[in-house]
């Protein structure tokens, strides 16, 4: 006799089955993989959070704005998920799809890339 994976009920139906119904496959699979620490709930909040800043400043796909406009708005520039460094020598910091190069006097160009 097979049980749920979850409650430990027994399994009526297919031989393959492996939960009982469709909220203990769910309630399974969200233990399985919500975030396993703080830490790392701690730091997707922060990329998420600059994700959203980024996106709403730029809303045309390209735009210029300040640091201080940035940083007002709570961005934190040590949480990104990858770096471009282009032919022309210049350095792009990307979230997901949305991005930022420094320019000078501490502004900055945002950009989205195109997926």
């Amino acid at each position: 006799m097979k049980t749920c994976l979850e409650c430990a009920e027994k399994i009526v139906g297919r031989e393959d089955k492996k939960f009982c119904s469709d909220g203990c496959r769910n309630a399974y699979n969200n233990k399985i993989n919500k975030d396993s620490t703080n830490y790392m709930r701690n730091i997707n909040n922060k990329l998420r959070k600059n994700y959203r800043i980024l996106c709403d400043l730029n809303g045309d796909g390209k735009t210029k704005t300040t640091r201080a406009k940035l940083l007002s708005k709570g961005f934190d520039f040590e949480f990104f998920t990858n770096i471009l460094n282009t032919k022309t020598g210049n350095t792009y910091y990307f979230l997901y799809d949305q991005g930022y190069l420094v320019l000078d006097s501490d502004y900055y160009m945002l950009v989205k890339k195109d997926i």
